[in-house]
């Protein structure tokens, strides 16, 4: 009842601003503040105004405001620290499945050391000797050797 009339006498004013505005010959902007003016009036016969002032004095609508307002909150926890930790949920999904991968065959996606590996670290880590054809490699045309990178991508299965 109170916000009725608060509502009407906003619309009133407006109103009475309006004809003051029309009487000084500024016809469109005595138009639009008689367009605002009306919204108040509006709203209450909508009943707008009534389901606001329901809402304002129920507790359980408030508590529902909390809980949405929690819900939020946890999301955008989750949105920093995601963001801070510097990866996406596409790496961190190609990552889960890497260690699946590796659990199963550890050897299938680790590079292949050849005949030597099998003899110890100090075998690994000696160089070994290249052969003609990757020197003939290293001759051609910088750009016609993709073998590093698609040895990348089949490891990570792309």
């Amino acid at each position: 009842m109170l916000a009725e009339t608060i509502c009407s006498a906003v619309s009133a004013a407006g109103l009475g601003i309006a004809a003051v505005t029309a009487y000084r010959k500024r016809f469109l902007t005595a138009t639009r503040i008689a367009a605002y003016s009306l919204v108040p009036v509006g709203l209450v016969l909508t009943g707008v105004v009534e389901w606001l002032a329901g809402i304002a004095f129920k507790p359980s609508i408030w508590l529902g405001f909390g809980v949405l307002g929690l819900s939020w909150l946890l999301f955008m926890t989750t949105r920093a620290i995601e963001r801070r930790s510097g990866t996406t949920r596409a790496e961190r999904k190609a990552a889960r499945a890497a260690g699946r991968n590796e659990a199963v065959a550890p050897a299938a996606s680790a590079p292949s050391l050849g005949a030597g590996a099998t003899a110890g670290p100090a075998a690994a880590a000696k160089p070994q000797p290249q052969t003609k054809s990757k020197k003939k490699q290293e001759a051609a045309a910088p750009g016609d050797d993709f073998s590093d990178i698609e040895a990348i991508l089949k490891k990570h299965g792309i």
